[in-house]
């Protein structure tokens, strides 16, 4: 089980970083962010989170908002995965957790 949740949280995590860096690149790179790696590398990397996010999302939600509803979701898993986990070790006994 402590596997299982040390997976998820990593894969969640993995997510977060690249959502986050997108949108950093996003700020930084400005108009010519299409054509800079590391944003098309971020964009290869969010793309399940973002068609994820594009089917859990109304359709007035606009696609260039899709990367910030992922970005929300995945938090709130991260989150609920953390307290899971947190909660498991408390369970087991917290010397049991490493």
């Amino acid at each position: 089980m402590l596997l299982a949740l040390n997976i998820a949280q990593l894969v969640f995590y993995i997510g977060l970083l690249a959502l986050a860096g997108q949108g950093l690149l996003y700020v930084l790179a400005g108009a010519k962010r299409d054509d800079n790696l590391f944003y098309q590398l971020f964009q290869l990397l969010n793309k399940p989170w973002t068609r994820a996010a594009s089917w859990i999302s109304p359709r007035q939600v606009a696609e260039r908002h899709h990367p910030v509803v992922a970005f929300c979701v995945l938090a709130v898993l991260y989150m609920l995965v953390t307290l899971t986990k947190i909660e498991h070790c408390v369970g087991i006994g917290v010397e049991n957790c490493r």
